[in-house]
């Protein structure tokens, strides 16, 4: 790419696609249009409709350099500092993991359940990180009222810009701790109809085998959980039952070969029914929902 040249976007679109696929990066098309469209400040559709537009010297100097990190594994999303996640944009850094395709399995059952029950609901999202699940959640169900924790408070405060963002203050309640550590109960709430949490599940045999653009660049605090990435889940599960109603559930995000052991640990508390394991689109164990059984 010389500066001296005529680069429209079509050229451009064309351009780094090349690059990217020489380079070996996953969906190169998605990531140059996810980039021109950051620099350009054109919607991805927009791009298609202005083909033959030229893009300025001083565009280009930046996403020349966007895409030169982007070759060597930067994720687009924290180069855009952008996301999209259950059709809502939200804004990410590197101070927490991006959120997955997969997770949105989390939020969908989490909204089908609300809708099985009556009046406000009130809900817990452990391990928060950008806020993409509490956010995802009550913009789809208005009667809910959620606590957000995260041990980060540099990731709570990217899910502070999401709540924000979304005008969602008034019901989405952000407090930094371990877990449920920061809940002042009976203060900010004794019990909840939903425990939701996608917990750092990884194991240290996995984290050293993660690719590059995670294990280099994803916060290691939201993706290692200990030896056989069940750390959380002990912890978690030793307490969730405690802080839900009779007849609430708890809903966990789980690592493709967690489902058996995970579900251990619920059945070993006595306290809960109706466990379940669900598939994602991968056909990897995803989601594990589990019932407090109402004594």
């Amino acid at each position: 790419m010389t500066s001296d040249e005529i680069w429209t976007i079509q050229k451009l679109l064309n351009w780094v696609t090349q690059y990217l696929t020489t380079k070996g990066i996953e969906s190169p098309r998605l990531s140059a249009e996810l980039l021109l469209s950051h620099v350009s400040g054109l919607k991805r559709i927009e791009l298609y409709t202005q083909f033959n537009k030229p893009v300025a010297a001083e565009q280009l100097a930046i996403l020349r350099d966007l895409v030169k990190r982007a070759g060597q594994d930067e994720p687009v999303a924290y180069l855009t500092s952008k996301t999209e996640f259950y059709s809502l944009e939200l804004a990410i850094t590197r101070d927490c993991m991006i959120p997955r395709p997969e997770t949105e399995l989390l939020v969908q059952r989490a909204i089908e359940f609300l809708r099985t029950r009556f009046g406000s609901q009130v809900l817990c999202d452990l391990c928060t990180g950008s806020g993409c699940i509490a956010v995802a959640i009550a913009r789809n169900f208005a009667d809910a009222r959620l606590f957000a924790t995260d041990i980060s408070d540099k990731a709570l405060a990217v899910a502070e810009a999401n709540v924000e963002k979304y005008r969602l203050k008034e019901r989405i309640t952000l407090l930094c701790g371990d877990l449920f550590e920061p809940l002042v109960r009976p203060l900010d709430v004794d019990k909840f109809d939903l425990i939701v949490c996608n917990p750092p599940y990884v194991s240290s045999a996995e984290y050293e085998n993660l690719d590059k653009n995670v294990k280099d660049y994803e916060p290691r605090l939201a993706l290692h959980a200990g030896e056989d990435g069940l750390d959380i889940y002990h912890r978690l599960v030793e307490k969730a039952d405690q802080f839900l109603k009779p007849n609430a559930a708890l809903m966990l995000e789980i690592g493709y070969a967690q489902g058996p052991a995970v579900q251990s640990l619920l059945e070993q508390t006595g306290a809960f029914a109706d466990i379940i394991i669900e598939k994602d689109f991968h056909n990897n164990d995803r989601v594990i929902t589990a019932r407090k059984t109402s004594s």
